[in-house]
Order: structure tokens, then C-alpha cells, then sequence
């Protein structure tokens, strides 16, 4: 599949903790960094997703928002 999202990282999917209507994944990134995503259970159940799942993280945001201390 080709996709228009220009930010696609590799990954494999480290933990899924599964709510009532949301889905929190977490995946580690091909350079050991780790990123966490929030979708809904429906979509983790419809992908199949278990630890050791590997995935292509997709980013497309209209906003960055960074801060320090």
C-alpha cells in the first residue's frame, strides 16, 4: 500500500492495553525509542494487535507541540 503520510517510522508493538472503547499501543521504534498511540479497541482488535506485532507508525499532525522545564 502507498500512502501520502511522508512521516512512517517501523516498529514492533511492545504492549496493548485494552479499555472499554480505547486501545493504548505502545511501540518500539527500529532505533529503540518508543512511541505511544491511543485508537480505538475496535481497530486493535480489527488489526490483530499483540506484542510482537510489527507495524509501520504513520504521523500526520496539523500540530507539534514541544515544551521544557
Amino acid at each position: 500500500m502507498r500512502l501520502s503520510t511522508r512521516n512512517q517510522l517501523d516498529g514492533t508493538v511492545t504492549s496493548v492495553t485494552r479499555g472499554e472503547a480505547m486501545a493504548v499501543v505502545r511501540v518500539r521504534l527500529s532505533g529503540g525509542d518508543e512511541i505511544t498511540s491511543s485508537i480505538t479497541r475496535d481497530a486493535a482488535d480489527d488489526l490483530g494487535l499483540t506484542e510482537g506485532s510489527v507495524v509501520k507508525v504513520l504521523i500526520k499532525s496539523t500540530e507539534v507541540t514541544l515544551g521544557i522545564e
